[in-house]
């Protein structure tokens, strides 16, 4: 059974590998927008990532904790079955570069063909955060850089437990 899709609840899709702070900050502020943001990690095998699914959740849900319309959930499968059973009429995305353009223009006309009731809006973020991807961030950490200015703190330790570090 499907779901009615409410423009108050937004998905946020993502591998969340890891959560950046440019994340956190597109999710505080759709918290202005929507009732309700579903941070949605997805389960992307095809992706190889750095951390399992189950970690990436766990950080995810520390890194926002209980603050108020923020709900983390993992998924499979297609996204717009995915906002479909949430009742997601929403999907967020985020627009650093102009180069993510064409790519996410892309998926959301995908998007709208599978599933017409459910939008894509684009965000773009923070100044302070156009230049974060969780890319990145993996690779500064893989080569024994300083990446604590661009995730959370137990997301630092994480990335230092997984590379076998102590910091």
């Amino acid at each position: 059974m499907v779901k009615t899709v409410s423009s108050r609840i937004a998905i946020y899709p993502g591998t969340f590998d890891p959560i950046t702070n440019g994340h956190v900050d597109l999710v505080q502020r759709a918290t202005r927008l929507f009732d309700r943001v579903i941070v949605a990690v997805a389960d992307s095998a095809t992706k190889a990532p750095f951390f399992p699914l189950e970690e990436r959740v766990a950080l995810a849900r520390e890194v926002f904790g209980n603050q108020a319309g923020i709900e983390v959930s993992p998924f499979d499968g297609l996204l717009v079955g995915f906002a479909r059973e949430r009742g997601a009429g929403v999907i967020l995305r985020g627009l650093r570069v102009v180069s993510d353009f064409e790519f996410e223009f892309q998926l959301g006309s995908m998007n709208r063909k599978l599933a017409p009731e459910v939008e894509t809006l684009f965000l773009t973020p923070d100044e302070g955060y156009a230049y974060i991807s969780s890319s990145l961030v993996r690779e500064i950490a893989l080569h024994g850089g300083d990446v604590s200015p661009f995730v959370d703190p137990r997301v630092l330790k994480a990335l230092a437990t997984r590379l076998g570090q102590r910091r």
